[in-house]
């Protein structure tokens, strides 16, 4: 065992101070002062000593002899039984008696105290369609418009420019050969979105990609007639994803997360429109220059046959 960085005595001092005591005759006090400690330090090692012999001079652990609320392996383990059935650290304790604050210590310890602990980890379904434009997926951003240089450049938080409002990325990326279409817009609302759309088929059908079904969220602006009435003047059949499930739409999610670290937290931009004007050169790099490891190493240029050796 170590000895304390503070302490005063050791083993060998102990030796010595018994020695001194024992064999010697000198007095206590004065062994107490010579070695720099109280006399009932030395009334205690030469009680060991007595009790022990040489060893009882040795260091003991701190620890306390008995942990009365230490709760046995028994009860932790019908804690977390209970708790990977499904029930709450609240319900855990009252169906055990166990206090809450308990329940959730051993709970910490054992990596169980989320909800995501205990739900079984999801295997990765990886999918991608036959051939450019089967399957589009669309999505948005919002983005605080810039007035000075922000805090993820700077990291300075105690300045804020208030009231500047937001401006909106949406997004539309094909799902074989992620080809991608981005533009900055005011808002989300479903007249901006059917524009934004409209542009999007646009911008595939000049390359030779026919889109064929689009895949969205549930977001009102997807959700109406008007988004409808678009899809159906281009022949698109349009579907949703899952609620609560944003890994139904994971290229466009994706795609948004590398823009961000790429495009809009890539540089400082002390106004929005700086920002606005570099994702235009950004996006070709993105789709006529950047290596995907998904495609090969190759750009989503490559995968769209009329593009392939042009405007690169």
């Amino acid at each position: 065992m170590k000895t304390h960085s503070g302490a005063k005595t050791c083993v060998s001092s102990r030796v010595l101070l018994v020695r001194r005591i024992l064999e010697e005759g000198r007095d206590r006090g004065e062994v107490a002062s010579s070695l720099g400690i109280s006399l009932r330090t030395v009334q205690k090692w030469l009680r060991r000593y007595r009790l022990e012999g040489r060893q009882g001079l040795q260091d003991r652990s701190s620890a306390p002899r008995g942990r009365p609320q230490q709760w046995s392996a028994a009860a932790v383990e019908r804690v977390l039984q209970l708790r990977r059935r499904g029930l709450t650290g609240v319900a855990v304790a009252r169906t055990c008696g166990v206090p809450r604050p308990t329940v959730s210590r051993i709970l910490r310890k054992h990596r169980l105290s989320r909800q995501c602990d205990i739900e079984p980890s999801e295997p990765a379904r990886r999918y991608e369609h036959a051939a450019p434009g089967d399957l589009l997926h669309v999505d948005t951003k919002k983005l605080a418009r810039i007035g000075r240089v922000g805090h993820r450049i700077d990291g300075d938080r105690s300045k804020h420019v208030r009231g500047i409002g937001w401006e909106f990325v949406h997004v539309c990326i094909d799902d074989h050969s992620r080809l991608s279409y981005v533009e900055v817009l005011p808002d989300e609302r479903k007249n901006t979105t059917e524009a934004f759309l409209d542009r999007a088929f646009g911008f595939f059908a000049a390359r030779g990609v026919r889109p064929r079904r689009l895949l969205s969220d549930n977001g009102s602006a997807y959700r109406s007639r008007t988004i409808r009435r678009l899809c159906n003047s281009w022949g698109v059949r349009h579907s949703f994803t899952r609620p609560y499930r944003p890994r139904t739409n994971g290229k466009a999610e994706r795609f948004i997360q590398t823009a961000l670290r790429e495009w809009a937290y890539y540089q400082p931009y002390s106004r929005s429109t700086q920002r606005t004007l570099a994702l235009r050169r950004w996006l070709h790099y993105y789709n006529h220059h950047r290596q995907h490891s998904a495609l090969g190493g190759r750009p989503p240029v490559s995968r769209v046959n009329n593009l392939v050796g042009t405007n690169s």
